[in-house]
């Protein structure tokens, strides 16, 4: 059964969302400015992050009340930010179109050749999402929606592989990152 995302948005009581590990470990590496996505946004921590750093952001998720309150967050900042419900699997984003995406905790394996080809030559890809490791119990039930080993590595073949991490099982499990795969590459500027 698939989660019912308007009833946890609804419910969610967080006020600020936070931005993925990965793109606030690697914001070094963002542009000072251009274009970026925050695909399947959620209450949209990632396009909060790339908006205030002076990015202009789109956020995209198909869950409505999420995007009203994305909305409401981005205009009392005034931030650069614009959110749209979209499915986004139905309607990827265009060919060369973004300097920066973030995907984070979401899976849509079909979607990554679209993703990839959406960057601009230099644009970078920032994403994190869940692994089948298990050692922590948190992410989706459904395996389908969780990596296997080192599968992020495979799904964005034309990408420059910029940092990747998957601690899986190795040593201390109650240590380090666990279930989680973390991505940052960049589309060639060749």
């Amino acid at each position: 059964m698939a989660p019912d995302w308007e009833a946890r948005y609804r419910e969610c009581s967080a006020t600020a969302p936070r931005p993925a590990a990965v793109l606030t470990e690697f914001e070094h590496l963002l542009p000072a400015s251009g274009d970026a996505l925050d695909l399947a946004c959620g209450l949209g921590g990632n396009a909060l992050h790339l908006a205030r750093h002076g990015l202009t952001t789109r956020a995209w998720d198909s869950a409505a009340t999420a995007i009203e309150r994305l909305t409401a967050q981005a205009h009392a900042e005034e931030l650069p930010l614009t959110a749209e419900v979209r499915d986004v699997v139905a309607q990827p984003p265009a060919a060369s179109t973004f300097d920066v995406i973030a995907v984070s905790r979401f899976l849509e394996r079909a979607l990554c050749p679209a993703l990839a080809a959406a960057l601009r030559p230099g644009g970078l890809l920032f994403y994190e999402t869940f692994t089948r490791a298990g050692v922590t119990g948190h992410g989706p039930r459904n395996e389908y929606y969780r990596l296997s080993d080192n599968e992020l590595l495979t799904l964005f073949p034309c990408l420059r592989v910029r940092f990747y991490r998957d601690e899986d099982r190795a040593g201390a499990t109650d240590r380090g990152l666990r279930d989680i795969a973390q991505l940052v590459a960049q589309c060639p500027v060749d």
